[in-house]
């Protein structure tokens, strides 16, 4: 399998009050394989959100170097960081970030109508066939307050793919939802990954998710202390 992302020797430092220095990451070594469905875990405070947005280019390292398709892109400037983002990394929270005021069809298109690149898809065609898929077509002119938990999230999973990213970062996706609908997200998380062969991340601190995806990247004080592949 191809590396989508490497990162070598990350560090992410902050400037205390007090003049001492925080340091959150501490010398990340990190590949991200194409096709791969990985946890990132870890207690709060371990780290694992702050290199959640390393790699979804939401946060820039104090050092090292993120690689992307053979380009460090640890240095460029915010509207390249922007663009590559739109592109690359598919974002899925634990709050779903839907916009009430937008229709469920609104808020899947949202990527596509911000995109600064030329499309070469239908971003209507493929927002109708994603809420096919998930179940969720008969919800298009719904707006997100009106709807469940777990059909905002799947509104939520379809917005990540519109731009069709290379990566799918899910920050504890389930967070909000009760057992038995979080347990279906992540089913749906399964069947994308395996039948498309979707990379997805997901950051969560249950291990018992953690264990239904194929590799478990553990952080404690800023450090990845094992990477499991099963």
């Amino acid at each position: 399998m191809s590396s989508i992302i490497s990162l070598k020797h990350l560090y992410k430092e902050y400037q205390l009050g007090d003049g001492s220095v925080f340091t959150a990451l501490r010398d990340i070594n990190l590949d991200i394989h194409e096709g791969e469905f990985s946890a990132i875990v870890g207690p709060s405070g371990s780290g694992k959100s702050t290199l959640m947005h390393m790699i979804g280019l939401l946060d820039k390292p104090s050092r090292g170097e993120i690689i992307i398709n053979s380009r460090d892109v640890s240095t460029i400037d915010d509207n390249q960081t922007s663009t590559l983002r739109n592109s690359y990394v598919g974002f899925v929270f634990q709050q779903f970030n839907l916009l009430n005021k937008l229709t469920v069809q609104e808020n899947i298109l949202l990527p596509a109508t911000y995109s600064r690149r030329n499309l070469d898809f239908d971003p209507i065609a493929r927002s109708e066939m994603l809420m096919e898929k998930f179940g969720i077509i008969s919800k298009k002119d719904s707006y997100p307050n009106r709807i469940s938990g777990g059909q905002q999230q799947r509104v939520a999973v379809a917005r990540a793919l519109i731009m069709k990213p290379q990566l799918i970062l899910a920050d504890e996706p389930t967070g909000n939802l009760d057992h038995k609908t979080g347990n279906e997200i992540i089913d749906l998380f399964e069947e994308l990954n395996k039948s498309e062969g979707i990379t997805l991340i997901m950051v969560t601190h249950e291990r018992e998710l953690a264990e239904r995806t194929r590799r478990q990247i553990r952080v404690l004080d800023g450090e990845v202390i094992s990477d499991k592949k099963k």
